[in-house]
């Protein structure tokens, strides 16, 4: 069991991460990493698009009741990805100003993927 997440959780939200994964790249992404940690937060996929370094979240809601997947995006939630991708960024010696970025949201919703370029 990890941390935080009763057995099942866990488990699911990996096999939502691998959907959001086929997906994209079936839209032409390429996996760098799955699931960068540090002690900043956590970015559950880092792709390639391009010459675009790619952070994605991605989010699973069963329905739009509390306002769905992509309204559990918090600000504070983009704050520590922002942290964490600039962090991943100095610790492979890339420069901010130069490595063109951004930060995509994958929304699963029941059967349905949205996938929205520059989220935040």
């Amino acid at each position: 069991m990890v941390a935080g997440f009763p057995p099942g959780k866990r488990a699911q939200g990996d096999a939502y991460e691998r959907r959001a994964e086929a997906y994209l790249c079936l839209q032409g992404l390429r996996l760098l990493c799955r699931n960068y940690q540090c002690r900043l937060g956590e970015i559950d996929l880092i792709m390639h698009q391009g010459d675009t370094l790619v952070f994605v979240e991605v989010r699973f809601r069963k329905s739009q009741q509390f306002g769905g997947a992509l309204a559990s995006v918090t600000a504070a939630k983009q704050g520590r990805i922002r942290r964490t991708a600039s962090f991943y960024l100095q610790s492979r010696g890339l420069n901010e100003a130069r490595q063109s970025c951004r930060f995509d949201l994958v929304a699963c919703e029941g059967p349905e993927i949205h996938w929205i370029q520059n989220a935040f």
